[in-house]
């Protein structure tokens, strides 16, 4: 490292929010200042995973780090942390703060001979492999994005905040020889929503109990000053990533602002003729998450707003189809990173998207009470069904083929989706994977792939759920939540394809949240509709003796609780509030 990194821990603010400042500040400041929509919580580790030293020459008293502190250094503090530093040896200890957090960390140093600033070089890691890890090299281990391997300088009797990234584990070692440094406290400054988990699963399965609430935390630490989709990388407004995101944002938190600001924000920062973010699948994935919104909250208003644009994009997309109904969709043309090599499942996944979208343009054009444009949208996705893709056998197209009617659900299923058993899933197009196992009934089916493929990770030591995940690379791996044993891969620094290669890798990405909502509208049976006027109850547990949740509605929280009978039958018992209309 050539210098030292000063970092201010920033707090993302509300654009719409004005702050309250105190009485002496005059008008002068009108306008100049916001208010957070986050909270902020300092945490004590969980656990010491290394330390350089165990013979207590160098490194003493660790175990001040786990007890509960006050946080205010003091000149009389006794038997403080030390780091004791030589030619020889410059100490470094590795700290679990037990779950994926975003934020930084708060370093504090009680009094010390010398008086000038110590330093430390501190690495966050989102697994035990990274915080231990070196900038570049083949694992790949990266500054971009988010800061996560620095220097800093901490004060004599006073602390320092530092650091904002996605992060779980925190080495920190001396630079500097000649150093006793009485340590107070080394704690993670936790920046998050504080917000109420309306929505509920609980079933006889522990397993997917946990699933079901990784998924929502994996969101909920997504959901920043807008619905970022990784909160160490990429930290960006994705527009494709949003959709299994905001299903999971409308069954565990219900209508949120944060989704009507990230959809405009990716609006206007791409006008037509732009793709949102480059991608056309992105600017469809725009216009169908916009019905989902609708069909959960019913806020019309909203929905007015993009009128303009919404016709503006789907009179653009239908310019892509040619004399074969074939789509010829121009700018970047992806669904996900592993069927981005193959043409024949990116042209099968992007005319099932074409479908999806004028199917639900025309019934957004039907809610605008714009009778023609419902009509002319409605025979353009009729035009673009008559073409049938061949030679697609990605399980990603394949599902979003059987969802757009392209294919039959059951076919495909049998013939694909269940093919290899979770092999060749992505944790992004996983949600839309199950989505189409639900379509062909296979209920039993999508819920061992919950287990095997979501549930892997858990087994691997997650507490979010990662960007990517290819279950042929758990094979003699170790654990990110431990030092990988010298006969064993690295399952973060080893593996990896496209941009997530090695430590780039997000283990916290939004769009591998799709057990959250799906457990909740399959299982539990619960899909709003009528602009959330109504609820459908239908359950499916599959191989599940019970299962009971919540979900946020509207009028309020909807309950039910099912539970198998022995002739195979279930008891359903419902709990709505009033003005919801209940459909069995």
């Amino acid at each position: 490292m050539k210098h030292i990194i000063w970092i201010a821990l920033v707090f993302f603010v509300s654009q719409s929010v004005k702050a309250q400042l105190p009485p002496s500040f005059g008008e002068e400041y009108e306008g100049k200042a916001t208010t957070s929509d986050m909270v902020k919580t300092y945490l004590k580790p969980q656990r010491i995973v290394w330390q350089s030293d165990n013979s207590g020459k160098s490194i003493k008293n660790v175990e001040t780090f786990i007890k509960k502190g006050n946080g205010q250094v003091a000149v009389n503090d006794q038997n403080l942390f030390r780091f004791i530093s030589t030619e020889a040896e410059r100490p470094g200890i590795l700290l679990d703060y037990g779950k994926e957090i975003n934020g930084g960390v708060k370093i504090s140093m009680g009094i010390r001979e010398s008086k000038t600033p110590l330093k430390l070089r501190l690495r966050f890691g989102e697994s035990v492999g990274e915080a231990m890890s070196n900038i570049g090299g083949k694992q790949n281990a990266t500054n971009e994005h988010s800061l996560r391997d620095f220097i800093i300088e901490v004060p004599w009797l006073g602390s320092i905040e530092v650091g904002e990234t996605g992060f779980r584990f925190l080495r920190i070692d001396v630079v500097e020889a000649n150093e006793n440094a009485p340590i107070k406290s080394i704690d993670a400054a936790f920046v998050y929503r504080d917000i109420p988990y309306l929505g509920s699963f609980e079933s006889n399965d522990e397993r997917l109990n946990k699933i079901w609430m990784t998924g929502a935390y994996t969101v909920h630490l997504n959901m920043q000053n807008y619905l970022w989709d990784g909160i160490k990388r990429d930290r960006l407004v994705w527009v494709g990533d949003m959709h299994p995101e905001v299903m999971t944002i409308n069954t565990v938190f219900g209508d949120h602002e944060i989704v009507r600001r990230s959809l405009d924000l990716a609006r206007d920062q791409h006008p037509l003729p732009q793709w949102m973010n480059g991608i056309s699948s992105y600017s469809m994935w725009w216009l169908l998450i916009h019905k989902n919104v609708y069909d959960y909250h019913g806020d019309l208003t909203y929905l007015k707003e993009q009128e303009n644009y919404m016709i503006g994009l789907l009179d653009q997309l239908s310019s892509f189809i040619d004399k074969n109904n074939k789509e010829i969709l121009d700018g970047g043309r992806f669904m996900d990173w592993p069927t981005s090599e193959i043409p024949e499942a990116v042209h099968a996944g992007l005319q099932a998207m074409m479908v999806m979208t004028f199917e639900a343009g025309s019934e957004i054009m039907g809610i605008y009470q714009k009778s023609e444009l419902q009509k002319k949208y409605l025979k353009v996705a009729e035009r673009l069904h008559k073409h049938k893709p061949k030679g697609n056998t990605t399980k990603q197209a394949a599902a979003l083929m059987a969802l757009a009617n392209l294919e039959d659900a059951k076919k495909i299923n049998d013939q694909i989706l269940t093919k290899d058993g979770v092999q060749r899933m992505s944790t992004f197009y996983g949600y839309y994977i199950l989505e189409a196992m639900a379509k062909a009934s296979d209920y039993k089916g999508a819920l061992k792939a919950i287990r095997d493929y979501w549930g892997g990770m858990l087994d691997l030591g997650a507490t979010t759920f990662w960007e990517d995940f290819d279950i042929l690379d758990t094979k003699n791996t170790g654990r990110i939540d431990e030092l990988s044993p010298p006969n064993k891969f690295d399952i973060h620094g080893d593996f990896g394809e496209y941009c997530y290669v090695g430590y780039r890798h997000s283990l916290c990405h939004g769009w591998a949240s799709g057990p959250t909502s799906w457990l909740s509208q399959h299982v539990l049976g619960i899909t709003l509709m009528d602009a959330g006027k109504k609820a459908k109850i239908a359950p499916n547990l599959g191989d599940l003796e019970w299962a009971k949740g919540s979900f946020p509605t509207k009028y309020g929280l909807l309950k039910v609780s099912h539970t198998k009978n022995v002739n195979g039958t279930v008891k359903t018992e419902i709990d709505a509030p009033d003005g919801l209309t209940i459909i069995q």
